[in-house]
């Protein structure tokens, strides 16, 4: 199983009503990115480790590394905001190299933060709901929304090929280990395209197979998972809304 499979099934707040858990992360998430502000970005960011950590019962460590994957892609990206190569120096800082400045201006700093801000406070709602919410639940909150059929589908045996692919993946793997197909460099990248052209045609196989196997279990166009409703809690759903209004007030402050 992938990880964050692996961490929602044993989360403690699996079996919170899968729409509340939805609605709190899609709302949260739609204030960071309409706002920009950092300070919501930083509530929304505490508030989702809070829950993930101590009310899911995920450990700290691995919600760090989890959160290290997006954080370095973000780095690395924001590089290009806030260092310049120019012949003069910028406000904020500037090292000179010859005749040219490393420099950058306070504008571009506070931007380059609100930009980290904003997209880890992202990924950390996104973080929330798939690491206390199981796919099936995730989907069934998405067919109670009426989204088209053919989407939910799609997500579906996409999600399903993540596992077939990983799987097929890992078996010629330990099997090119096992004959020292990377002994090398040259013979790594040599073993590394011979997996993904491989694993490319078994795909293929699979997915026929697949499709075969559906069709002779009466497979009409919809996959049909059972689902367990869990009851919506009037206090988790009062915490929510005032949650939201918080932010909702800091934003709005925030603009005065």
């Amino acid at each position: 199983m992938i990880v964050v499979d692996k961490l929602c099934y044993r989360s403690k707040l699996r079996y919170v009503n899968a729409g509340e858990k939805f609605v709190f992360s899609m709302v949260t998430l739609l204030f960071c990115i309409i706002s920009r502000s950092f300070l919501i970005a930083a509530i929304a960011f505490f508030v989702n480790g809070f829950l993930v950590v101590k009310k899911g019962g995920i450990s700290f460590g691995r919600y760090i590394r989890l959160l290290a994957v997006p954080f370095t892609f973000l780095i690395l990206s924001t590089l290009a905001v806030i260092v310049n190569i120019s012949r003069v120096p910028l406000d904020a800082y500037a090292v000179p190299v010859g005749t040219f400045f490393i420099t950058g201006s306070r504008e571009s700093l506070w931007f380059g933060m609100q930009l980290i801000g904003t997209a880890m406070a992202s990924v950390s709602c996104l973080y929330f709901l798939s690491l206390n919410t199981t796919m099936t639940d995730i989907l069934d909150v998405l067919d109670q929304l009426h989204c088209p059929e053919i989407m939910i589908e799609l997500m579906m045996l996409i999600y399903r090929f993540i596992f077939v692919l990983m799987e097929t993946a890992s078996s010629i793997m330990v099997s090119q280990k096992s004959r020292l197909g990377n002994r090398n460099l040259k013979i790594s990248i040599q073993s590394f395209g011979q997996m993904g052209a491989g694993l490319f045609i078994r795909a293929l196989r699979r997915s026929n197979a697949l499709y075969d196997a559906m069709e002779s279990r009466c497979y009409d166009g919809k996959i049909k998972v059972l689902s367990v409703q869990h009851p919506v809690k009037k206090k988790e759903v009062i915490m929510i809304i005032l949650y939201e209004f918080i932010l909702l007030a800091v934003w709005i402050g925030g603009k005065m």
